[in-house]
């Protein structure tokens, strides 16, 4: 069996704040990169699933050449391989572009059983990639993952988190599945495993290593433009104590207010 786990390198959720317009359109963010948080659930999907069924593993991620370090940090984890797709070409493509590059590098890599993303990534929060990876693959789409039940018998069964509680869904290999957070607990990268990623080798494949050319991928490949990009205005918070004589009181307060505001 062989599984692939998608990773991007994102800005610190910490720092995010700090990227301003003009740095968020050069793509010269000036903050720390980190691993999308997102992407470690799929990470340590990737290692348990690696164990359970005696898969080989390998993290795929596109990005310039400092994004080797998130996959540094998949192998410290415990991922046993990784490829880097960096091209200049690649540049401010959409998700759908974004997922064509992902799908070249997996085609090329060899057909994978089980493809593994995040939820979503914390600078775009688009979640189309998965999507759009699927459709490329012509894979089983499963989204909102919280528990992969078994893979055997050329089908993957998982249990998918709804809003009202969950289901059991099976589908047929080959399958691209979006992983919710409650799926398992990301585990931290040992000290040995830090030093066998400082050593390792990991290859960097541009556009045409993947039989895709410049109108593919990038801006040119890409169906949607941003034309606006602004955060949105502050909002002016107003707070207010509600003061009675009892919990009783402050409760019909309370009620009598947010009726009156056609909160309810």
């Amino acid at each position: 069996m062989k599984i692939v786990v998608c990773v991007k390198q994102t800005p610190d959720t910490a720092e995010l704040p700090k990227v301003d317009l003009a740095r968020a359109k050069s793509g010269e963010l000036g903050v720390t990169m980190v691993v999308n948080p997102w992407d470690e659930f799929a990470l340590e999907e990737g290692i348990r699933l690696s164990e359970r069924f005696k898969a080989d593993v390998t993290a795929v991620s596109i990005g310039p050449a400092q994004a080797i370090e998130a996959l540094r940090t998949a192998i410290a984890m415990g991922i046993a391989n990784a490829v880097l797709l960096s091209d200049g070409a690649f540049k401010d493509g959409d998700a759908w572009a974004t997922a064509r590059v992902l799908a070249g590098a997996i085609k090329k890599s060899g057909a994978a059983d089980v493809v593994i993303t995040g939820k979503q990534a914390v600078d775009g929060n688009s979640g189309l990639v998965s999507v759009g990876l699927s459709r490329l693959l012509g894979a089983s789409y499963l989204s909102g993952v919280t528990k992969v039940v078994d893979i055997s018998g050329g089908k993957i069964t998982v249990e998918r988190g709804m809003e009202e509680g969950k289901e059991t869904v099976t589908a047929t290999l080959p399958a691209v599945i979006s992983v919710a957070r409650e799926i398992n607990e990301p585990r931290y990268p040992s000290f040995m495993g830090i030093r066998k990623a400082s050593k390792a080798a990991v290859p960097t494949w541009a556009a045409g290593d993947l039989g895709l050319s410049a109108s593919q991928v990038g801006k040119a490949g890409s169906v949607m433009d941003w034309v606006d990009m602004r955060k949105p205005p502050a909002r002016a918070t107003k707070c207010e104590m509600i003061k009675a004589d009892s919990v009783e009181q402050q409760a019909s307060i309370l009620m009598d207010r947010l009726l009156a505001d056609k909160v309810l």
